[in-house]
């Protein structure tokens, strides 16, 4: 089977490539580099430097390898700049995801794989968030991906495309071998920021609120590894291939951790002292995120394997402690 990988030399990207090829598939990359890196492209899969926007290239691409099925990463993710440059979010995710669509109809690639977000939700009406809950984001990145994910059911509807949008909270931890991991530019996550300390790249970490509804005070994450999310991804594609109907799972471990959590576990990993400075909170920060994951553990039998945030925060201090700088 031959799958291609949008945003393969991304974070989330480049370690479903790697679990792929673990599994003996075919894969190839289209990746615009933009905030990919090639130094995460598996030696093992065929890589194209190319935007998903460019309709000629990805004719070209379809054409020459025969794709089965496809993993949709490629699209600009930052909260924030969303909301600063929501036109930028529009034409990359939105234009983007229509001119790849266009192609897949023309060239007979029917199954796609989307990596989808809790954005989509907004601010939850209850915890556990269900598939099933309403959405209503809160910030363009989120509206982005729910206006995909509907591209897609329409385009399913018209075209008999069928598609996984998975809807997942915060990725996090880097792969068991240390070969790769997460590194981005800026940097918005709370795992590498925290870690950007004992790495002596900044004095202290920054909690934004600690009068929030929840045990201490901090905001309530639900972390997933990224490997337990490229799993997902594969498990998804397989759903697909045995003829199953589209469908939207939610992915994490059904289990909140509080910033305050995470850093003294981070202390706990690196024994570091990781300074932390209480600073007032961010706007659109909901007090808690959490998951049930139980339909995707029913339907396409998926169990974390790396669901302690201890081994979370170890894999990824690995990875960091020997990239100070990332890839470069």
């Amino acid at each position: 089977m031959t799958i291609l990988v949008l945003g393969g030399a991304g974070y989330i990207g480049s370690h479903t490539v790697y679990e792929l090829i673990d599994n003996g598939e075919d894969v190839v990359i289209i990746d615009n580099l933009l905030t990919g890196h090639k130094e995460a492209v598996h030696p093992k899969a065929r890589f194209y430097q190319g935007d998903i926007r460019d309709r000629e290239f990805l004719d070209k691409v379809f054409q020459k390898e025969k794709i089965d099925a496809v993993i949709h990463f490629a699209a600009c993710s930052l909260v924030g700049e969303s909301m600063e440059k929501p036109l930028k979010y529009y034409d990359n995710n939105l234009c983007g995801t229509k001119i790849l669509l266009d192609s897949m109809v023309a060239n007979g690639v029917d199954k796609i794989v989307f990596s989808s977000t809790a954005a989509t939700y907004g601010e939850p009406e209850k915890v556990p968030i269900l598939e099933t809950d309403r959405t209503e984001p809160t910030n363009t990145y989120g509206e982005t991906k729910l206006s995909m994910e509907k591209m897609f059911k329409w385009v399913g509807k018209a075209h008999g495309l069928r598609y996984v949008s998975l809807r997942y909270f915060n990725a996090c931890g880097a792969h068991i071998s240390g070969e790769i991991g997460e590194d981005h530019n800026p940097e918005s996550h709370l795992i590498p920021l925290i870690l950007q300390v004992p790495n002596g790249k900044r004095e202290f970490i920054s909690i934004f609120g600690d009068d929030y509804d929840t045990k201490d005070g901090t905001c309530v994450r639900d972390y997933i590894h990224v490997t337990d999310l490229a799993q997902a991804h594969i498990l998804a594609v397989k759903y697909l291939q045995n003829g199953n109907e589209s469908n939207i799972f939610n992915l994490g471990n059904g289990v909140g951790f509080t910033v305050k959590e995470v850093i003294d576990t981070a202390r706990k990993v690196t024994s570091h002292p990781i300074p932390a400075k209480t600073t007032p909170r961010r706007a659109g920060d909901p007090a808690q995120l959490i998951a049930s994951s139980e339909k995707a553990r029913k339907i396409l039998g998926w169990k974390p394997q790396h669901d302690s945030l201890e081994e979370i925060i170890s894999t990824a201090w690995k990875w960091h402690k020997n990239h100070p700088n990332g890839f470069n």
